[in-house]
């Protein structure tokens, strides 16, 4: 749904000497005119106005097992579906370019799994323009504990869910990146590492649930 904007009206140009015909044509187009504009605003201002909004956002998520690349090393999040947008580009370095300056707030969720028999830590956190410590966004990290597997087949699971906010200029581009202190470097592997489960159909059916599913949203213009 959406509000249409009225177009500026084609007002009738003037005649030299008054004439009713014309004053009744100059005010019936400006009625129309502010009556669309009542009708518009009327639609904005009401209870649920706000469904006729837009805002810069981004959600993306990805169907592939992630890992990292060695103990207590910085590994980017990757995202491989672009499943919504406006006002941000996702890259292929797996990072997202803010259109537009403004207040954000970054939703994640990564499935984390241990398959090694001992307790494991991952930390989770903000880089802004770069893959270095130096663009790490201040306050913005999180820490998931993850308990001894239940098996040798059997990881123990968390979902590492949580959000920040967090401010951006037109142009900067923003990565989730994650490491752990035993990396499950690759399959087969023991540590932590971001697990992908394809769809189910038995012993109860659901849908596939990615390794990693992320937004960012609006919240605020920059402070003046």
């Amino acid at each position: 749904q959406r509000i249409i904007n009225p177009a500026p009206p084609n007002l009738p140009l003037g005649t030299d000497q008054y004439d009713r015909r014309y004053q009744d044509q100059y005010s019936n187009v400006l009625r129309l005119y502010f009556n669309q504009l009542r009708n518009g605003l009327g639609l904005l201002l009401g209870d649920e106005g706000g469904q006729f909004l837009s805002f810069p956002h981004i959600a993306a998520s990805d169907d592939q097992n992630q890992y990292a690349t060695a103990a207590n090393t910085p590994t980017i999040v990757q995202w491989n579906s672009l499943d919504s947008g406006g006002g941000f580009t996702l890259n292929s370095n797996y990072t997202a370019t803010a259109q537009y300056s403004g207040i954000y707030k970054i939703t994640y969720s990564l499935q984390f799994a241990n398959n090694d028999n001992a307790i494991h830590d991952a930390v989770v956190w903000l880089r802004v323009n770069g893959s270095t410590s130096t663009q790490d966004v201040a306050n913005s990290s999180t820490v998931f504990t993850l308990q001894a597997r239940k098996s040798a087949l059997l990881p123990n699971y968390v979902c590492g869910y949580s959000e920040v906010v967090f401010p951006l200029n037109v142009g900067d581009s923003v990565g989730l990146w994650w490491g752990t202190d035993q990396a499950a470097t690759s399959g087969g592997a023991t540590g932590i590492y971001i697990d992908y489960r394809a769809a189910q159909t038995s012993p109860m059916a659901y849908p596939e649930t990615p390794s990693a599913i992320g937004s960012i949203t609006f919240v605020s213009a920059l402070p003046a």
